[in-house]
């Protein structure tokens, strides 16, 4: 028996410890990483909201293919310990799990495919590359440029049909959000401690072990 039978996991600082907007931005150079670097910082610390700083940074970096295939790679280079086992538990013992980031949908997606998620389980925010690869636009339309969007996507995966009790899991400002739409939220500290986040939470878990250890009842984890 387990004690949420859904999972919403953030990617960027929790599934991996890659910060992809900050990892995109650091193929710009010095003044461009930086600059994006601090914008990303304030956002997940809650001190600016995510809406003013989305199109902003995606509009520094302007990722094309190349990038992005350099940061699918970072993604998979970074997973979180324990990470794939933990995954693959819960789902044989009948939890659902599904992503749910501000990052680049291109870039999260071969990850995603190697944990074996389906591709409506994966919510992220698409880039618009033209013919050449180059980048071309994102999709301001999405949710997930917003600081509360994640709010929205999951109150949607809910009333869809996912499975109840619903736990969302993150280290950002934008997960705190998730808490409005699950029955729980636990603050990810395994690559970023954020106070506010951590306030904010009904559970604090360092790693994934933390986190099946936090699903599963006693009975069923021994």
């Amino acid at each position: 028996m387990t004690r949420f039978r859904s999972v919403f996991l953030d990617v960027d600082s929790t599934l991996c410890g890659v910060e992809g907007i900050d990892f995109l931005a650091q193929r710009r150079g010095p003044d461009v990483a930086a600059r994006v670097a601090e914008a990303t910082d304030r956002a997940m610390r809650g001190e600016i909201a995510l809406d003013a700083v989305y199109g902003e940074r995606i509009a520094l970096v302007r990722p094309g293919r190349e990038d992005l295939i350099a940061l699918a790679r970072a993604y998979a280079d970074a997973l979180a310990p324990d990470a794939v086992e933990a995954i693959a538990f819960l789902r044989r013992v009948g939890v659902h799990v599904a992503l749910v980031s501000g990052g680049i949908r291109q870039a999260i997606l071969p990850v995603a495919r190697e944990l074996g998620f389906a591709l409506d389980d994966v919510h992220a925010v698409d880039v618009v590359l033209d013919g050449g690869g180059s980048y071309w636009s994102y999709d301001a339309g999405s949710p997930l440029t917003r600081q509360d969007g994640k709010r929205d996507v999951v109150a949607a995966a809910l009333a869809g049909g996912v499975a109840r009790p619903a736990l969302a899991v993150g280290d950002g400002s934008t997960d705190v959000a998730m808490r409005d739409a699950c029955d729980a939220l636990a603050a990810f500290t395994g690559f970023a401690r954020r106070d506010v986040v951590v306030r904010a939470a009904d559970h604090e878990v360092a790693s994934f072990e933390d986190l099946v250890a936090l699903i599963m009842d006693e009975e069923t984890t021994a």
